[in-house]
């Protein structure tokens, strides 16, 4: 069996989608990343390579760290990154409503699809799987988690997307075999 501890990394502040905008985390709240590290086990560490979710596995100070891994990148957001809804809105209206109500493979204007990012997260975090960790920690981002959140529960992205992720919250699913399950969602230590 294998345990995924997923957790989001710190607030950017940014009142937009970001996704793969290199923006850097707010890590001031100390008192909440040393609860957080405490209630981690002694596991390899694996993170985005943007900026945010690298300097939250920096701001944990556990080891090993594996490489930096591309492919546990935010949502590709396209022309939509660094817009707010409405911004989007005003020159996508349709396609902006399909894309957050009906998530599959409605994707932005140079953006990925949900099933895009679904399908790139699935196969990094089987690649991690098949390396036979018993305990991984992965520092990633909102989209990313909610894939795994999807896969456990065996829900529809619509649903996926219900679920909240806060930043520098604690996601924990275990694997065996076929089987993955949700032990926590959105856990603040």
């Amino acid at each position: 069996m294998t345990r995924l501890w997923l957790i989001r990394h710190g607030p950017t502040h940014a009142k937009a989608m970001i996704g793969w905008t290199d923006l850097p985390a707010d890590l001031s709240e100390t008192a909440k990343i040393d609860r957080l590290r405490a209630a981690l086990p002694q596991a390899p560490v694996v993170s985005s390579d943007l900026m945010r979710a690298v300097q939250t596995a920096d701001a944990l100070g556990l080891q090993p760290r594996l490489p930096h891994d591309r492919h546990l990148r935010e949502i590709n957001f396209g022309q939509w990154d660094g817009k707010t809804f409405t911004q989007a809105e005003q020159t996508d209206p349709e396609l902006i409503r399909a894309y957050w109500e009906t998530p599959g493979d409605v994707a932005p204007p140079e953006g990925e699809s949900w099933n895009a990012v679904r399908a790139r997260a699935d196969q990094a975090i089987d690649s991690y799987l098949a390396q036979g960790h018993q305990d991984l920690i992965i520092v990633a981002h909102f989209g990313v988690i909610l894939t795994q959140v999807q896969r456990a529960l065996g829900i529809s992205a619509y649903d996926a997307f219900a679920q909240r992720i806060e930043n520098l919250s604690l996601t924990k699913i275990s694997v065996k075999g076929s089987t993955w399950a949700a032990e926590m969602i959105n856990h603040e230590p």
